[in-house]
């Protein structure tokens, strides 16, 4: 895809049932995106993106989100190696959301904690527990800090 596949938003109507890709970037300038695993559908991970994150996303095949904590992009698996190679993408109804569908691999994480899933826990009762299996990497060994 080209740089002139997102578009400046328009009407509602041309938004919510057109076929031009119109995101609504929040005024931080991002836009909410959730991605799962392609063969399992399975969420992965949440971030953001802003425009030139989704460009980027777009012409490379990789997933890329904006860092806000660094401040400025981030191609998932670029110090990792775990690399999110986008086999779809998608927006909601009102374009203000992106879902990219991604292969990671047999045995690919998107959490920087070596899960193959961000979302490893969840609540029982009033606390949380571990439920997304054994880290698939050492984060240390990994990003050596």
């Amino acid at each position: 895809m080209s740089q002139t596949c997102i578009h400046e938003r328009t009407s509602k109507e041309e938004i919510e049932k057109g076929l031009k890709l119109q995101p609504k970037f929040d005024s931080n300038g991002l836009i909410p995106c959730i991605t799962t695993e392609v063969h399992s559908n399975e969420v992965i991970m949440f971030a953001w993106m802003n425009e030139e994150a989704l460009r980027h996303t777009i012409e490379t095949g990789k997933t890329t989100y904006f860092s806000r904590s660094r401040g400025k992009l981030w191609v998932k698996g670029e110090s990792s190696g775990q690399i999110q190679w986008v086999k779809e993408l998608r927006t909601d109804c009102d374009q203000d959301v992106i879902l990219v569908k991604a292969d990671i691999g047999e045995n690919g994480a998107a959490c920087h904690n070596g899960y193959k899933s961000c979302f490893y826990r969840k609540l029982e009762g009033d606390a949380l527990v571990f439920d997304g299996g054994e880290p698939l990497f050492d984060p240390e060994e990994v990003y050596k800090k």
